[in-house]
């Protein structure tokens, strides 16, 4: 399989369409995204392993989320329920979010925590994929190639080593 789709009017179309209303080509259009989201219910741990580009999340990795997250099937939508219409279908599952950068100081006080696009984004949609804890584990200083990439890269592994003990058991 390789890189999911980018979504465009036609798979819009389609994910708004009623089940038994959508034709062979809606349906094939969908297959990918059916897919996707299958995994997904399946899964009780999500791995995002992602580079921080531009200071948001690689295109690619914008389109697998836009793939899942749809309409009556990760998330419903309902009027009634006034200012907050959407609501996730799925719950009780967890996010380990690996990532990593050229430069440094995005976590929550760093000094360009304010820059951050990739993790709040990802964990603002990770609630319409029935996540309810998320990990980040970072690792920084990739574009210095100096001891401080180093040093941060062995801190991820040992985050790393110590997430794993604590969620297998």
């Amino acid at each position: 399989m390789g890189p999911p789709d980018f979504i465009d009017q036609a798979w819009i179309e389609a994910a708004f369409t009623p089940d038994a209303q959508r034709t062979e080509a809606q349906n094939a259009k969908l297959a990918l995204s059916n897919t996707l989201i299958d995994e997904l219910i399946s899964a009780d741990i999500i791995l995002l392993s992602t580079p921080m580009y531009n200071y948001g999340m690689p295109a690619v990795l914008k389109a697998w989320f836009d793939q899942v997250i749809r309409v009556n099937k990760t998330f419903s939508f309902d009027l009634k329920r006034g200012d907050f219409p959407l609501e996730p279908c799925l719950s009780g599952k967890t996010m380990v979010l690996l990532t990593s950068s050229g430069e440094f100081g995005f976590e929550a006080g760093g000094i360009r925590e304010n820059m951050n696009h990739l993790g709040p984004h990802i964990k603002t949609l990770s609630h319409y994929l029935g996540v309810e804890s998320v990990y980040e584990i970072g690792s920084e200083y990739q574009e210095f190639h100096d001891e401080r990439h180093t040093e941060s890269l062995n801190k991820a592994e040992e985050a790393i080593s110590k997430l794993v003990e604590r969620l297998s058991h």
